[in-house]
Protein backbone atom coordinates (compact mmCIF):
# COMPACT_ATOMS: atom_id res chain seq x y z
CA UNK A 1 0.00 0.00 0.00
CA UNK A 2 1.65 3.49 -0.85
CA UNK A 3 1.25 6.05 1.43
CA UNK A 4 -0.26 9.16 0.15
CA UNK A 5 1.84 12.26 0.57
CA UNK A 6 -1.09 13.87 3.32
CA UNK A 7 0.76 11.66 5.51
CA UNK A 8 4.45 12.84 5.39
CA UNK A 9 5.74 16.28 7.53
CA UNK A 10 6.37 18.87 5.86
CA UNK A 11 9.52 20.64 5.19
CA UNK A 12 8.88 23.35 7.33
CA UNK A 13 7.60 21.19 10.02
CA UNK A 14 10.82 18.89 9.72
CA UNK A 15 13.24 22.06 9.66
CA UNK A 16 10.89 23.65 12.85
CA UNK A 17 12.44 20.14 14.47
CA UNK A 18 15.94 20.01 13.46
CA UNK A 19 16.01 23.60 15.45
CA UNK A 20 14.73 22.77 18.36
CA UNK A 21 16.78 20.15 18.77
CA UNK A 22 19.78 22.30 17.76
CA UNK A 23 18.71 25.22 20.02
CA UNK A 24 17.79 22.37 23.34
CA UNK A 25 21.85 20.80 22.43
CA UNK A 26 22.89 24.33 22.85
CA UNK A 27 20.81 25.13 26.43
CA UNK A 28 22.22 21.71 27.69
CA UNK A 29 25.97 22.50 26.95
CA UNK A 30 25.31 26.18 28.34
CA UNK A 31 24.11 24.52 31.66
CA UNK A 32 26.12 22.36 31.67
CA UNK A 33 29.08 24.91 31.29
CA UNK A 34 27.71 27.32 34.09
CA UNK A 35 26.93 24.51 36.59
CA UNK A 36 29.45 21.57 36.21
CA UNK A 37 33.37 22.27 36.56
CA UNK A 38 36.22 22.33 33.74
CA UNK A 39 37.83 19.54 35.74
CA UNK A 40 35.05 17.17 35.81
CA UNK A 41 34.08 17.98 32.17
CA UNK A 42 37.62 17.40 30.99
CA UNK A 43 37.41 13.50 33.05
CA UNK A 44 34.39 12.74 31.54
CA UNK A 45 34.96 13.66 27.72
CA UNK A 46 38.72 11.57 28.45
CA UNK A 47 36.91 8.60 29.47
CA UNK A 48 34.03 8.33 27.35
CA UNK A 49 36.92 9.11 24.68
CA UNK A 50 39.38 6.26 26.43
CA UNK A 51 36.76 3.92 26.19
CA UNK A 52 35.94 4.60 22.49
CA UNK A 53 39.19 3.64 21.84
CA UNK A 54 39.94 0.09 24.34
CA UNK A 55 39.57 -3.73 22.72
CA UNK A 56 38.79 -6.14 25.49
CA UNK A 57 39.84 -10.13 24.78
CA UNK A 58 38.33 -12.62 26.43
CA UNK A 59 39.78 -15.65 27.57
CA UNK A 60 37.35 -18.03 28.55
CA UNK A 61 37.99 -21.09 31.06
CA UNK A 62 36.63 -23.37 28.81
CA UNK A 63 36.60 -24.35 24.64
CA UNK A 64 33.91 -26.45 24.94
CA UNK A 65 34.78 -29.18 27.50
CA UNK A 66 38.09 -28.84 26.70
CA UNK A 67 40.19 -26.92 29.10
CA UNK A 68 41.72 -23.48 27.96
CA UNK A 69 45.42 -23.80 27.82
CA UNK A 70 45.55 -19.76 27.70
CA UNK A 71 43.20 -19.40 30.93
CA UNK A 72 45.12 -21.83 32.70
CA UNK A 73 48.68 -19.93 31.94
CA UNK A 74 47.40 -16.31 32.23
CA UNK A 75 45.46 -17.45 36.06
CA UNK A 76 48.85 -18.58 36.98
CA UNK A 77 51.29 -15.69 35.55
CA UNK A 78 48.64 -13.20 37.35
CA UNK A 79 48.77 -14.61 40.50
CA UNK A 80 52.54 -14.49 40.59
CA UNK A 81 51.96 -10.81 40.19
CA UNK A 82 49.22 -9.82 43.17
CA UNK A 83 50.43 -6.97 45.52
CA UNK A 84 49.60 -6.07 48.54
CA UNK A 85 47.08 -3.90 47.52
CA UNK A 86 44.91 -6.90 45.91
CA UNK A 87 41.62 -6.72 48.37
CA UNK A 88 40.64 -10.56 47.35
CA UNK A 89 42.75 -13.64 46.34
CA UNK A 90 42.12 -16.84 45.85
CA UNK A 91 44.01 -19.58 47.54
CA UNK A 92 43.74 -23.63 46.70
CA UNK A 93 46.01 -26.94 47.66
CA UNK A 94 46.13 -29.23 44.99
CA UNK A 95 46.20 -32.64 45.99
CA UNK A 96 49.99 -33.91 46.53
CA UNK A 97 51.32 -30.35 45.67
CA UNK A 98 53.66 -28.70 48.30
CA UNK A 99 52.78 -25.13 47.77
CA UNK A 100 49.38 -22.93 47.53
CA UNK A 101 48.27 -22.02 44.45
CA UNK A 102 47.29 -17.99 45.07
CA UNK A 103 44.86 -16.72 42.28
CA UNK A 104 43.02 -13.46 41.53
CA UNK A 105 39.75 -14.09 42.95
CA UNK A 106 36.75 -13.40 40.75
CA UNK A 107 35.61 -9.06 39.79
CA UNK A 108 38.85 -8.81 40.81
CA UNK A 109 41.13 -6.35 38.98
CA UNK A 110 45.07 -6.24 38.01
CA UNK A 111 46.71 -4.30 35.62
CA UNK A 112 50.42 -5.90 34.20
CA UNK A 113 53.07 -3.66 32.31
CA UNK A 114 54.58 -5.82 29.53
CA UNK A 115 57.42 -3.15 27.07
CA UNK A 116 55.98 -0.02 28.55
CA UNK A 117 52.31 -0.62 27.66
CA UNK A 118 50.03 -1.49 30.92
CA UNK A 119 46.84 -4.11 30.15
CA UNK A 120 44.46 -4.61 32.81
CA UNK A 121 42.85 -7.62 33.62
CA UNK A 122 39.78 -8.75 35.76
CA UNK A 123 38.39 -11.94 36.24
CA UNK A 124 34.66 -12.18 35.18
CA UNK A 125 32.77 -15.39 36.96
CA UNK A 126 28.84 -15.97 36.27
CA UNK A 127 26.66 -18.58 36.82
CA UNK A 128 25.56 -20.57 33.76
CA UNK A 129 21.66 -20.79 33.64
CA UNK A 130 20.13 -24.41 34.24
CA UNK A 131 18.87 -26.55 31.93
CA UNK A 132 15.43 -28.00 32.18
CA UNK A 133 15.14 -26.25 35.67
CA UNK A 134 17.16 -29.12 37.49
CA UNK A 135 20.08 -27.30 39.68
CA UNK A 136 23.48 -28.02 38.63
CA UNK A 137 26.80 -28.70 40.31
CA UNK A 138 28.15 -25.41 41.18
CA UNK A 139 31.66 -26.32 39.64
CA UNK A 140 29.87 -27.41 36.22
CA UNK A 141 27.62 -23.53 36.77
CA UNK A 142 29.75 -21.23 37.23
CA UNK A 143 31.55 -19.85 34.00
CA UNK A 144 34.62 -18.11 34.43
CA UNK A 145 36.87 -15.88 31.79
CA UNK A 146 39.68 -13.37 31.95
CA UNK A 147 38.72 -10.33 30.60
CA UNK A 148 42.15 -8.04 28.90
CA UNK A 149 41.63 -4.27 27.66
CA UNK A 150 44.02 -1.88 26.03
CA UNK A 151 44.21 0.58 23.56
CA UNK A 152 43.49 -0.67 20.56
CA UNK A 153 46.68 0.80 18.97
CA UNK A 154 48.16 -2.86 20.32
CA UNK A 155 46.19 -5.04 19.27
CA UNK A 156 49.38 -7.08 17.38
CA UNK A 157 51.66 -6.77 20.28
CA UNK A 158 49.21 -8.59 22.43
CA UNK A 159 48.28 -11.17 20.07
CA UNK A 160 52.13 -12.11 18.87
CA UNK A 161 54.19 -11.05 21.94
CA UNK A 162 52.29 -10.82 25.23
CA UNK A 163 49.72 -13.41 25.20
CA UNK A 164 52.83 -16.23 23.79
CA UNK A 165 55.08 -14.30 26.72
CA UNK A 166 52.72 -15.00 29.08
CA UNK A 167 52.68 -18.28 27.88
CA UNK A 168 55.93 -19.61 27.83
CA UNK A 169 56.31 -17.48 31.36
CA UNK A 170 53.09 -20.17 32.51
CA UNK A 171 55.91 -23.19 31.76
CA UNK A 172 58.64 -21.46 33.79
CA UNK A 173 56.27 -20.94 36.78
CA UNK A 174 55.27 -24.71 36.71
CA UNK A 175 58.49 -26.18 36.25
CA UNK A 176 60.11 -24.27 39.68
CA UNK A 177 56.78 -25.37 41.56
CA UNK A 178 56.92 -28.94 40.00
CA UNK A 179 56.78 -31.78 42.77
CA UNK A 180 58.50 -35.33 41.08
CA UNK A 181 56.74 -37.93 41.21
CA UNK A 182 56.78 -41.51 41.16
CA UNK A 183 54.28 -43.83 39.17
CA UNK A 184 53.76 -47.51 38.96
CA UNK A 185 51.59 -49.91 37.26
CA UNK A 186 48.05 -49.81 38.44
CA UNK A 187 45.52 -51.51 36.16
CA UNK A 188 42.37 -50.08 38.34
CA UNK A 189 43.56 -46.72 37.57
CA UNK A 190 42.33 -44.90 33.81
CA UNK A 191 45.70 -45.06 32.47
CA UNK A 192 47.10 -48.64 34.16
CA UNK A 193 49.56 -45.78 36.32
CA UNK A 194 49.42 -44.29 40.42
CA UNK A 195 51.33 -42.24 41.69
CA UNK A 196 52.88 -40.62 44.42
CA UNK A 197 54.94 -37.72 45.32
CA UNK A 198 59.23 -38.93 44.57
CA UNK A 199 60.48 -37.55 48.15
CA UNK A 200 64.06 -38.87 47.36
CA UNK A 201 67.10 -36.61 47.94
CA UNK A 202 69.50 -38.04 45.94
CA UNK A 203 71.05 -35.41 43.59
CA UNK A 204 74.34 -34.97 41.39
CA UNK A 205 76.00 -33.39 44.71
CA UNK A 206 75.25 -36.51 46.40
CA UNK A 207 75.99 -39.35 44.17
CA UNK A 208 79.41 -41.23 44.62
CA UNK A 209 80.65 -41.98 41.19
CA UNK A 210 83.78 -40.94 39.12
CA UNK A 211 83.54 -37.66 38.50
CA UNK A 212 84.61 -37.69 34.69
CA UNK A 213 81.21 -40.18 34.13
CA UNK A 214 79.17 -38.02 36.60
CA UNK A 215 79.88 -35.18 34.20
CA UNK A 216 79.73 -36.74 30.75
CA UNK A 217 76.06 -37.58 32.17
CA UNK A 218 74.79 -33.96 32.84
CA UNK A 219 76.63 -32.74 29.75
CA UNK A 220 74.62 -35.55 27.86
CA UNK A 221 71.12 -34.74 29.76
CA UNK A 222 71.72 -30.67 29.50
CA UNK A 223 72.64 -31.03 25.41
CA UNK A 224 68.91 -33.73 25.25
CA UNK A 225 66.61 -30.95 26.93
CA UNK A 226 67.97 -28.09 24.23
CA UNK A 227 67.83 -30.44 21.07
CA UNK A 228 63.79 -30.45 20.13
CA UNK A 229 64.39 -28.69 16.76
CA UNK A 230 67.51 -31.34 16.09
CA UNK A 231 65.61 -34.53 16.85
CA UNK A 232 62.43 -32.98 14.58
CA UNK A 233 64.97 -32.10 11.77
CA UNK A 234 66.94 -35.23 11.72
CA UNK A 235 63.13 -37.12 11.71
CA UNK A 236 64.07 -39.03 15.14
CA UNK A 237 61.95 -38.98 18.40
CA UNK A 238 62.86 -37.11 20.95
CA UNK A 239 63.94 -39.40 23.28
CA UNK A 240 67.07 -40.95 24.69
CA UNK A 241 67.94 -43.73 26.01
CA UNK A 242 70.20 -45.12 29.33
CA UNK A 243 71.45 -48.17 30.14
CA UNK A 244 73.20 -48.58 34.45
CA UNK A 245 75.37 -51.77 34.79
CA UNK A 246 77.49 -52.65 37.89
CA UNK A 247 77.23 -54.98 40.53
CA UNK A 248 73.95 -54.59 43.24
CA UNK A 249 74.71 -51.58 45.85
CA UNK A 250 76.58 -49.29 43.27
CA UNK A 251 73.62 -46.55 43.33
CA UNK A 252 71.90 -47.54 40.04
CA UNK A 253 68.36 -46.48 41.65
CA UNK A 254 69.87 -43.57 43.31
CA UNK A 255 71.32 -42.27 39.75
CA UNK A 256 67.84 -42.26 38.51
CA UNK A 257 66.53 -40.07 41.24
CA UNK A 258 69.25 -37.67 40.95
CA UNK A 259 68.51 -37.46 37.09
CA UNK A 260 64.84 -36.96 38.09
CA UNK A 261 65.37 -34.37 40.49
CA UNK A 262 68.16 -32.73 38.29
CA UNK A 263 65.48 -32.56 35.15
CA UNK A 264 62.42 -31.99 37.26
CA UNK A 265 60.67 -34.88 35.13
CA UNK A 266 58.49 -37.52 36.70
CA UNK A 267 59.52 -41.11 37.15
CA UNK A 268 57.37 -44.13 35.60
CA UNK A 269 58.52 -47.58 37.06
CA UNK A 270 57.94 -50.62 34.59
CA UNK A 271 58.08 -53.27 35.97
CA UNK A 272 57.80 -56.51 33.27
CA UNK A 273 56.81 -58.82 35.73
CA UNK A 274 53.17 -56.81 35.99
CA UNK A 275 52.41 -56.33 32.55
CA UNK A 276 50.23 -59.05 30.90
CA UNK A 277 51.08 -59.01 27.08
CA UNK A 278 52.18 -56.87 24.17
CA UNK A 279 49.01 -54.24 24.00
CA UNK A 280 49.59 -54.10 27.87
CA UNK A 281 53.06 -52.47 27.00
CA UNK A 282 51.36 -50.00 24.40
CA UNK A 283 48.62 -49.23 26.53
CA UNK A 284 51.69 -48.17 29.41
CA UNK A 285 53.54 -46.19 27.14
CA UNK A 286 50.43 -44.51 26.01
CA UNK A 287 50.06 -43.27 29.55
CA UNK A 288 53.64 -41.65 30.31
CA UNK A 289 53.63 -38.42 30.08
CA UNK A 290 55.90 -35.91 28.17
CA UNK A 291 59.12 -34.45 30.09
CA UNK A 292 59.46 -38.06 31.77
CA UNK A 293 61.70 -41.21 32.31
CA UNK A 294 60.43 -44.52 31.83
CA UNK A 295 63.00 -46.94 34.33
CA UNK A 296 62.95 -50.91 33.96
CA UNK A 297 65.26 -51.71 36.33
CA UNK A 298 66.64 -55.60 35.95
CA UNK A 299 66.45 -55.95 32.63
CA UNK A 300 68.16 -59.30 32.90
CA UNK A 301 65.90 -61.04 34.91
CA UNK A 302 62.60 -59.19 35.23
CA UNK A 303 60.99 -60.99 32.74
CA UNK A 304 61.58 -64.41 30.55
CA UNK A 305 61.60 -62.91 27.37
CA UNK A 306 60.33 -65.02 23.82
CA UNK A 307 62.94 -65.33 21.89
CA UNK A 308 62.12 -63.76 18.39
CA UNK A 309 62.76 -66.54 16.45
CA UNK A 310 59.97 -68.49 18.39
CA UNK A 311 57.42 -65.62 17.73
CA UNK A 312 56.76 -67.25 14.02
CA UNK A 313 55.36 -70.32 16.04
CA UNK A 314 51.60 -70.56 16.34
CA UNK A 315 50.81 -69.64 19.79
CA UNK A 316 48.73 -70.97 22.75
CA UNK A 317 47.20 -69.09 25.14
CA UNK A 318 50.29 -69.05 27.80
CA UNK A 319 52.25 -67.43 25.04
CA UNK A 320 50.51 -64.43 24.73
CA UNK A 321 52.72 -62.65 27.25
CA UNK A 322 55.34 -59.89 26.60
CA UNK A 323 57.53 -61.12 23.23
CA UNK A 324 61.23 -59.66 22.45
CA UNK A 325 59.74 -57.95 19.45
CA UNK A 326 57.13 -56.19 21.29
CA UNK A 327 59.51 -54.44 23.55
CA UNK A 328 61.53 -53.35 21.33
CA UNK A 329 58.45 -51.72 19.17
CA UNK A 330 57.85 -50.15 22.51
CA UNK A 331 62.03 -48.65 22.93
CA UNK A 332 62.14 -47.28 19.25
CA UNK A 333 58.99 -48.26 16.90
CA UNK A 334 55.42 -46.06 16.29
CA UNK A 335 54.62 -46.26 19.73
CA UNK A 336 57.60 -44.44 21.25
CA UNK A 337 56.70 -41.50 19.50
CA UNK A 338 53.74 -41.01 21.81
CA UNK A 339 54.96 -37.88 23.62
CA UNK A 340 58.42 -36.15 24.06
CA UNK A 341 61.23 -35.54 25.81
CA UNK A 342 61.23 -38.92 27.07
CA UNK A 343 64.13 -40.21 28.78
CA UNK A 344 64.44 -44.29 28.93
CA UNK A 345 66.53 -45.77 31.71
CA UNK A 346 67.32 -49.30 31.73
CA UNK A 347 69.13 -51.25 35.09
CA UNK A 348 70.85 -54.94 35.19
CA UNK A 349 73.71 -56.21 37.07
CA UNK A 350 74.68 -58.26 34.01
CA UNK A 351 75.39 -56.70 30.85
CA UNK A 352 76.69 -59.57 29.16
CA UNK A 353 73.28 -61.46 29.78
CA UNK A 354 71.13 -58.54 27.91
CA UNK A 355 70.35 -58.87 23.77
CA UNK A 356 72.51 -57.23 21.76
CA UNK A 357 69.33 -56.48 19.74
CA UNK A 358 68.46 -54.25 23.02
CA UNK A 359 72.04 -52.77 23.55
CA UNK A 360 72.20 -50.95 20.12
CA UNK A 361 71.91 -46.80 19.55
CA UNK A 362 68.38 -45.32 19.65
CA UNK A 363 67.81 -47.77 22.78
CA UNK A 364 70.20 -47.61 24.56
CA UNK A 365 72.45 -44.88 23.83
CA UNK A 366 74.66 -44.29 26.64
CA UNK A 367 76.14 -47.41 28.73
CA UNK A 368 77.25 -45.90 32.27
CA UNK A 369 79.04 -48.53 34.71
CA UNK A 370 78.28 -48.26 38.65
CA UNK A 371 81.48 -49.18 39.44
CA UNK A 372 82.94 -50.19 43.12
CA UNK A 373 83.77 -47.44 45.51
CA UNK A 374 86.51 -44.84 44.37
CA UNK A 375 88.73 -43.16 46.51
CA UNK A 376 86.99 -39.88 44.59
CA UNK A 377 83.64 -41.23 45.50
CA UNK A 378 84.65 -42.09 48.88
CA UNK A 379 85.40 -38.21 49.60
CA UNK A 380 82.32 -37.32 47.84
CA UNK A 381 80.45 -39.79 50.95
CA UNK A 382 82.99 -38.44 53.40
CA UNK A 383 81.52 -34.72 52.74
CA UNK A 384 78.28 -35.57 52.71
CA UNK A 385 77.71 -38.03 55.78
CA UNK A 386 80.77 -36.54 57.80
CA UNK A 387 81.62 -33.04 56.56
CA UNK A 388 85.34 -33.38 56.26
CA UNK A 389 86.90 -32.98 52.97
CA UNK A 390 90.36 -34.24 54.49
CA UNK A 391 91.80 -36.50 57.36
CA UNK A 392 94.69 -38.02 57.94
CA UNK A 393 93.38 -41.09 57.21
CA UNK A 394 91.89 -40.63 53.99
CA UNK A 395 95.82 -41.53 52.62
CA UNK A 396 94.93 -45.21 53.56
CA UNK A 397 91.63 -45.47 52.46
CA UNK A 398 92.73 -44.73 49.09
CA UNK A 399 95.14 -46.83 48.99
CA UNK A 400 92.41 -49.51 49.74
CA UNK A 401 90.33 -48.16 46.83
CA UNK A 402 92.27 -47.33 44.48
CA UNK A 403 95.68 -49.56 44.76
CA UNK A 404 94.59 -52.80 46.33
CA UNK A 405 90.89 -52.14 44.79
CA UNK A 406 89.10 -53.25 47.56
CA UNK A 407 85.67 -54.22 45.90
CA UNK A 408 83.71 -52.14 48.25
CA UNK A 409 80.15 -50.68 47.22
CA UNK A 410 79.07 -47.23 47.71
CA UNK A 411 76.31 -49.00 49.75
CA UNK A 412 78.64 -50.82 51.28
CA UNK A 413 80.91 -47.75 52.22
CA UNK A 414 78.07 -45.89 53.25
CA UNK A 415 77.04 -48.27 56.19
CA UNK A 416 80.12 -48.08 57.60
CA UNK A 417 80.26 -44.47 57.57
CA UNK A 418 76.96 -44.24 59.60
CA UNK A 419 77.47 -45.87 62.49
CA UNK A 420 79.54 -43.04 64.19
CA UNK A 421 79.52 -39.27 63.79
CA UNK A 422 82.90 -39.10 64.93
CA UNK A 423 85.15 -38.95 61.77
CA UNK A 424 88.18 -40.30 63.44
CA UNK A 425 85.41 -43.93 64.78
CA UNK A 426 83.72 -43.83 61.78
CA UNK A 427 86.56 -43.69 59.34
CA UNK A 428 88.71 -46.58 61.29
CA UNK A 429 86.14 -48.55 61.27
CA UNK A 430 86.16 -48.20 57.25
CA UNK A 431 89.67 -48.96 57.20
CA UNK A 432 88.76 -52.38 58.62
CA UNK A 433 85.90 -53.51 57.24
CA UNK A 434 88.33 -52.50 53.54
CA UNK A 435 91.11 -54.60 54.88
CA UNK A 436 88.78 -57.35 55.55
CA UNK A 437 87.13 -57.59 51.77
CA UNK A 438 90.91 -57.41 50.55
CA UNK A 439 91.50 -60.44 52.30
CA UNK A 440 88.95 -62.42 51.23
CA UNK A 441 89.26 -61.15 47.73
CA UNK A 442 93.04 -62.00 48.07
CA UNK A 443 92.24 -65.32 49.95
Amino acid sequence: MWCSQENLPSPKTILSAAASLAASAILFRTIANDLIPDVVQNSFYSRLQKLSSQITVVVEELDGLTPNEMFEAANLYLGTLLSTSTRRIKVNKPEKEKQLLVTIDKNQGLVDCFKGVNFKWVLVSSQKPASNGKREDHSQSEVRQLELSFHKKHRDMVLSSYLPYILNKSKEIKEERKVVKLHTVDYNGTDYWGSINLDHPATFDTMAMDPEIKKALIEDLDRFRERKEYYRRVGKAWKRGYLLFGPPGTGKSSLVAAMANYLKFDIFDLDLKEVQCNSDLRRLLIGTKSRSILVIEDIDCSVELQNRDAENEPKTVEDDKITLSGLLNFIDGLWSTCGEERIIVFTTNRKDRLDPALLRPGRMDLHIHMSYCTFSGFKTMAYNYLRIQEHPLFGDIEKLLDYYKAQATPAEVAGELLKSDNAQVSLQGLITFLQSKNKMETA
